[in-house]
């Protein structure tokens, strides 16, 4: 039929629908942009990467969801919740300058594998 058009699909990775995704999410207009686990299907260089950028998006708010907490090292401003409620509130330095809380216990918990 003439009317039926030849469509090619390609699929694409995880990682890439994350990348296509943040790239949608910055180049909307909106003044809020909520990101739930944005990296979490990218390598380590393109998650380096994203970090990196993270802080040049201007006149938005992010709201940025995540477990992996070296993410935290960008954020402003971090909320620690555990079991659903909010425990601690500030920034990744101010966090860590206690030992004795749940977000300096989870940033040992994942650098440990890192440092040796």
């Amino acid at each position: 039929s003439i009317f039926l058009k030849e469509i090619k699909a390609v699929d694409i990775s995880g990682g890439e629908a994350q990348k296509i995704a943040i790239a949608r999410s910055l180049y909307k207009n909106a003044p809020i942009i909520i990101l739930d686990e944005p990296t979490s299907a990218l390598d380590p260089i393109a998650e380096s990467k994203v970090y990196t950028n993270f802080n040049d998006i201007e006149n938005k708010t992010a709201i940025y969801i995540s477990h992996r907490l070296s993410s935290c090292r960008f954020c402003k401003d971090i909320i620690v919740f555990n079991e659903g409620n909010l425990i601690q509130r500030g920034s990744h330095e101010n966090l860590l300058s206690d030992q004795n809380n749940k977000y300096y216990e989870l940033w040992n918990a994942q650098t440990q594998y890192y440092l040796s």
